[in-house]
């Protein structure tokens, strides 16, 4: 496949995570439909995943791959962070970093007209730069929790943020220190890393998000990172149903039999373990509550599969072990709510498809996001002990407030956010284009860091 003459040409580097490489994919379908010819880069196992999900539909997207060093802990199935054991983060990271020689050489390999890149790897946007190429960071998460980190960063304090309802407990404070202390001494570049990546993008960073949802907070981000921020709109994935087997077909029809907003689905995404007594608990919750529900259960490789997950009666509950067609379920009339642990790309998809959320959050920027459903009035979340710890009946309260006490309220604002993300979605790639294309024809002219 080769760049058309005229084309502009755009290679994008996400990180090694699903949640990553998926909305660069949706981000790099939506530039091919405006003329532009995509580079998407990645290790062999995630592109063997993008080339399941393109599923051979004619997409001019060309997919190259990045090779990275051979590490005694670390064979190729691992070369993502889908399903690889925790303890081996590290060595991918480290993995990761060692590959920046070689992607120098694609970047000159390629020559594109520009650089799409991720938040873990500063020395990528740096190549870029060194060889002419403008860079620009696409986060692909939201523009609160960003925001919200980089205010401490800046100002040094998690509660001055100007927002009441978007706080960090003590015990999330602790683990938010610990998790960034680990990722500084591993990483190669800790002048750049995450606040620094914002500096090193051409003018503009692109950003998941809508402002229906987050404007005021985007403002705040921009303001911060000394940047304009472009939103790209939710990037949902559409026609993730096709190729579903027997097991999911019959699920569907499962939930075909429940009433109108009667289930609840239960997901932590790929990177998310539940422990044992966290799924007794919530089994509890869900035992009080009386809820139909559709449990997705993950363990790490090498876990116990999460053996103590109630199989439940078939007329209350199915759960699936492994993948589910989750857009498929969240958008069926018989669901009322989503149990999740607040990624970003989960509380998007919840509003895209009108359900509200039950937020569970574990790490990361999952507490950020959801307190931000909170604030939004389109979710409740878990009650938590100083210790982050969850009981069976805090679970059952969550569940009816938003099942039962707070339905219709809860319906309709996610209803109203809902309707207000499509109008953007639709203008959003007009004018993520429009920079794009405004940056390269601004031609090869040296990129300055500030």
């Amino acid at each position: 496949m080769n760049a058309k003459q005229g084309e502009l040409r755009v290679l994008m580097f996400p990180w090694l995570a699903h949640g990553h490489v998926f909305p660069f994919l949706e981000l790099a379908k939506g530039l091919t439909k405006k003329h532009f010819h995509v580079y998407l880069c990645s290790t062999s196992i995630n592109l063997d995943s993008v080339k399941n999900s393109l599923n051979n539909n004619d997409i001019p997207i060309e997919l190259v791959e990045l090779p990275l060093p051979s590490l005694p802990d670390l064979p190729p199935h691992y070369h993502t962070t889908k399903n690889i054991p925790p303890h081996l983060m590290p060595t991918l990271m480290k993995a990761f970093q060692m590959s920046a020689l070689a992607f120098s050489d694609i970047i000159a390999d390629l020559k594109p007209d520009l650089l799409i890149y991720d938040g873990f790897q500063p020395w990528a946007a740096r190549a870029a730069a060194a060889q002419g190429i403008p860079p620009i960071f696409f986060s692909t998460s939201g523009s609160t929790s960003l925001a919200f980190f980089h205010h401490h960063h800046t100002h040094k304090s998690w509660d001055t943020f100007p927002s009441d309802t978007i706080r960090l407990k003590e015990h999330e404070k602790r683990a938010m220190i610990a998790a960034g202390e680990s990722i500084k001494v591993k990483n190669v570049d800790d002048g750049d890393f995450i606040f620094g990546i914002f500096k090193l993008s051409c003018e503009i960073v692109l950003i998941k998000s809508y402002r229906a949802l987050e404007g005021k907070y985007m403002d705040y981000l921009s303001s911060l990172c000394e940047r304009k921020l472009i939103p790209t709109g939710p990037l949902i994935a559409h026609g993730d149903d096709e190729g579903v087997d027997d097991r999911d077909l019959e699920m569907m029809r499962w939930l075909g039999e429940r009433e109108e907003g009667s289930t609840l689905y239960i997901s932590f995404g790929s990177e998310n373990y539940v422990s044992k007594e966290q799924m007794e608990e919530i089994a509890k919750g869900l035992e009080v509550s009386g809820v139909n529900f559709i449990w997705v259960a993950r363990s790490p490789a090498g876990g116990d599969g999460g053996a103590s997950v109630p199989e439940g009666r078939r007329e209350k509950g199915v759960v699936v072990r492994g993948w589910a067609p989750q857009a498929a379920i969240l958008r069926h009339r018989s669901v009322g709510g989503f149990m999740t642990h607040c990624g970003w790309s989960s509380v998007t998809e919840s509003v895209y498809y009108g359900v509200p959320v039950v937020a569970v959050p574990f790490k990361a920027d999952q507490p950020v996001n959801a307190r931000l459903a909170v604030e939004a009035g389109i979710g409740v979340e878990v009650e938590r002990g100083e210790d982050g710890g969850f009981d069976g009946d805090g679970v059952a309260r969550a569940i009816n407030e938003v099942f039962v006490e707070g339905r219709e309220g809860f319906r309709r604002r996610v209803g109203e956010l809902r309707e207000k993300m499509k109008v953007e979605e639709e203008e959003a790639m007009d004018e993520v284009v429009k920079e794009l294309s405004r940056i390269i024809n601004k031609g090869r002219q040296q990129y300055t860091k500030d």
